[in-house]
């Protein structure tokens, strides 16, 4: 169901301390990292996410990415949020700059949180 979760922080280099610290006890480590944020995970797929970006506020959003099983699940779940209301953040599309096949689109949900849906095999067509 869920492919992957984002936290926003509001003082990323606290943050990484933290989670740097806490998660190899559990057996993670940082599998993506740059001047976003961190990516967390196990065998070079991040799953928790944390980041910054300016204006954060008080009250950040949270990322949720859900699994879609092809590119036609990804434009559906677009066109059924955008049918009920949602605000478009990204329309779906191939994300090159993530890895090669990434194919999402971005909604925020009426609590204000970016949704995602995502499929990590797309071919360069979808």
């Amino acid at each position: 169901m869920l492919d992957h979760v984002g936290i926003n922080c509001s003082d990323l280099a606290a943050a990484r301390t933290f989670y740097d610290t806490v998660l190899p006890v559990l057996g993670y480590s940082v599998v993506m990292d740059g001047d976003f944020g961190a990516g967390y995970g196990t065998d070079g797929k991040p799953t928790f996410w944390i980041g910054t970006f300016p204006g954060v506020g008080p009250n950040r959003e949270v990322h949720l990415a859900f699994i879609a099983k092809d590119p036609a699940a990804v434009r559906a779940f677009y066109a059924a949020a955008i049918g009920v209301g949602a605000e478009s953040l990204h329309e779906p599309r191939l994300w090159p700059e993530y890895h090669p096949g990434y194919y999402g689109a971005f909604v925020r949900d009426p609590d204000g949180n970016n949704v995602e849906a995502v499929v990590h095999n797309a071919g360069p067509d979808a």
